[in-house]
């Protein structure tokens, strides 16, 4: 799979971690205009706070990206701060660009000081190593408990010509949205100004990385960046409309797709259920009724035995705070309904079981309450979610 034009990339292994890939570089050969959205967190890693303030000093241009798995460089204080300037300083040396143009992001432990000469003495590796391929050898050298890469692609077409964008990312847990301990790096030859990208991810993540769960924590580190080189060789992108619809339709495709594969991918996670919350009274109370189903525990554990419990559904939804009579709700999963108008449905158990025994199971709450609409992706909670997550450090 080859990047975008304008890029090349690398994936290698300095030694944070014992025997895996843990040094990743992005480069834009010409630089690219840039936009990214960060973690809520109010604490947020080293790298987080240094890439965002550089952004602003470089009017959202972007040379190079190196991130790293193992450590992730968060609540370390002045001394997390200067560990990772000084990689920032080393890589602008090497590529020969403006500090400010170098962005970084950490992935890993919280509360360990990135070591930093580990990285250094790598980094010249890293810049050499560099290829037009070199996507598949980054995607694996940002995992942390993830079971594997994620990539994701599409094209678009622009004044005629074809484009692309192409995306990877890592996440499996602390995932909810409002970001989550994922990064993702978001790549295409499209000519469009920083103020044009902004608006096109905050788009795409609002349909995509923001409406996922698995844990319901989020991180320190979150980051989504989107770069673009303009090789596609057309007028430059500087605000939505006419001549970037197909663009944007590309752009939620890879972010949904990526989006998916964190979901699937939740630690120790067997199934997907997508849940769809319509006919609500405003867009908040969809939210609130889909986000309770999504992270209840009870709906997550049942949802990983397969087990057609819709009354632990309507209990979440119940207690949610969204505005709704009881009398008027509807439960449906797939296309079999469960409860109608606040009442048990005639259903036969075995058709519900086979329904929730899928890897993916669409559930349907109808608030018969206005309108609105909101879908979150939530992921089954097992065995193997606490044992990764006991396990995680030793």
């Amino acid at each position: 799979m080859k990047l975008p034009r304008g890029f090349t990339a690398s994936g290698i292994r300095c030694g944070i971690r014992k025997k895996r890939p843990d040094l990743g570089m992005i480069v834009a050969e010409d630089g690219a205009n840039a936009a990214a959205v960060f973690t809520t967190n109010r604490f947020q890693a080293a790298p987080v706070t240094l890439s965002k303030a550089a952004l602003k000093r470089s009017g959202g241009r972007v040379k190079a990206v190196v991130v790293n798995a193992g450590c992730a460089n968060a609540v370390t204080g002045k001394e997390g701060d200067l560990a990772a300037k000084r990689v920032r300083s080393r890589a602008a040396e090497l590529l020969r660009c403006p500090e400010s143009e170098i962005f970084l992001a950490s992935t890993g432990v919280i509360g360990m000081v990135l070591p930093d000469k580990k990285i250094l003495d790598s980094l010249s590796d890293a810049v050499n190593r560099r290829s037009a391929t070199g996507i598949e050898a980054l995607s694996h050298a940002i995992l942390t408990t993830d079971v594997g890469p994620k990539v994701a692609q599409a094209s678009f077409v622009h004044e005629g010509k074809r484009g692309r964008i192409l995306g990877v990312a890592k996440g499996a847990g602390m995932i909810h949205p409002n970001m989550a301990t994922m990064l993702s790096f978001v790549m295409t030859d499209l000519d469009a100004s920083s103020a044009f990208l902004k608006s096109a991810l905050r788009e795409a993540i609002d349909e995509s990385f923001n409406a996922i769960t698995v844990d319901g924590d989020t991180s320190t580190n979150d980051t989504v960046l989107l770069l673009a080189s303009g090789k596609l060789g057309t007028s430059k992108v500087d605000r939505t409309g006419i001549g970037a619809e197909d663009f944007t339709r590309a752009l939620n495709l890879v972010c949904r797709n990526l989006a998916w594969m964190i979901v699937r991918d939740g630690e120790g996670a067997m199934r997907v259920m997508e849940i769809e919350v319509k006919n609500a009274r405003s867009e908040r109370d969809a939210k609130l009724a889909a986000h309770a189903v999504a992270t209840s525990p009870l709906v997550k554990t049942a949802l990983h035995g397969g087990d057609p419990n819709w009354g632990r559904i309507i209990a979440a939804v119940g207690r949610s705070g969204a505005r709704f009579s009881p009398r008027k709700v509807c439960l449906q999963a797939g296309k079999l309904p469960l409860v109608i108008n606040g009442e048990p449905a005639k259903y036969l158990e075995k058709a519900a079981a086979k329904i929730f025994g899928q890897e993916r199971v669409p559930i349907t709450i109808d608030l018969g309450a206005g309108k609105a609409s909101a879908v979150i992706l939530a992921c089954d909670f097992g065995h193997d979610y606490i044992s990764l997550n006991t396990d995680y450090r030793s």
